[in-house]
Parts: structure tokens; C-alpha cells; sequence
């Protein structure tokens, strides 16, 4: 039973399919969010992650893909990035860069083939119609600096931010 003031709004976007609630995203926003969920029950799990779809063509930048953070940590960090380059920062792909996160940590865009990840962004793939499209993934640093390809890297966070994007 909904009984918050706002809980009309909830049962609107319930009413939506994910294609319509994509493109309602977009038109709020300029781009969307699309959280995925751990699957524990493959072998091994898959991690849960977000993207974003429509990023290209709000901000001329391919779309973003996070593992391991809350959908609201992946969308802080996606926001972040459409925000500099709204602000006209060029942000290269497949280096590492300091500056964009917070206490000067390293983060790099690893470009994503699709060819071979693509099955993971299925809603993007029907939002795009199946039109090609750009995907990186924003990889980060574990708690000790460490990125998730450099030996010293959390060994627990390996199965929650898998490197799929294609380093440098």
C-alpha cells in the first residue's frame, strides 16, 4: 500500500516500459541511467553496474558504464563527467587521469568493445535501435590508490569492478 504524498508519481513510472522510462530520462535529463543488477546465481557472479544511455548526444561523449558502486554513486559520478564536458573539458580515453575525482585520484575511460560486451548493455542496444555506439568504462581506484589492473589492487574488489574496457 503506497501512502506518500508523491506515491502517484511512483505508480506513473511503474506504468512505463524501460524504453519509455529510458526516454523519459532522457528528456528530463539529457541522458539516462541504466542500473543492472548482481546476478549471484552464475558462476562466476557478475558484478552490478550502471550506464548511461544518450550521453553522446547530450555532451559528445561516450556513454559510461560503473561496476561496483550504488546506481546513486554511478549517476554522481556519470553527472560529474556530462557536467565537464558541458563545461568543456576534453576528457581523453584509455589514460589515466587526475583532476575529475575527488582528492586528486586516478580514474581512466577504457573503451568498451561492444562486439564482445554488448549482451551486458542490452537496453542500450534497443534504445540506439541497434545503431552502433560508443561505451567506456570509468575505472577507479580501490581505497589504497590502487587501479583495478595494477598489482595491489583489493583482491575482494576484482569481482565487483571487472576490467572490460580495453587498457591503454
Amino acid at each position: 500500500m503506497r501512502d506518500h504524498p508523491e506515491d502517484h508519481l511512483a505508480e506513473k513510472f511503474d506504468a512505463f516500459d524501460a524504453l519509455d522510462k529510458i526516454e523519459w530520462m532522457i528528456e528530463s535529463t539529457g541522458w539516462a541511467l541504466e542500473p543492472v543488477a548482481a546476478d549471484t546465481a552464475v558462476e562466476p557472479p557478475t558484478p552490478g553496474y550502471a550506464y548511461s544511455i544518450g550521453l553522446p548526444r547530450a555532451v559528445d561523449f561516450p556513454d559510461v558504464v560503473v561496476f561496483g558502486l550504488t546506481p546513486v554513486a554511478a549517476k554522481g559520478l556519470i553527472t560529474l563527467v556530462a557536467d565537464a564536458c558541458r563545461g568543456g573539458t576534453e576528457i581523453p580515453l584509455g589514460v589515466e587521469l587526475v583532476g575529475l575525482l575527488d582528492n586528486e585520484l586516478r580514474c581512466m575511460f577504457a573503451p568498451v568493445d561492444l562486439d564482445r560486451w554488448g549482451p551486458w548493455f542490452a537496453t542500450a542496444r534497443s534504445w540506439y535501435r541497434d545503431d552502433p555506439f560508443e561505451l567506456v568504462q570509468l575505472l577507479y581506484p580501490d581505497r589504497n590508490g590502487f587501479m583495478p589492473y595494477e598489482t595491489g589492487y583489493e583482491q575482494r574488489m576484482t569481482l565487483a569492478q571487472p576490467v572490460i574496457g580495453t587498457i591503454g
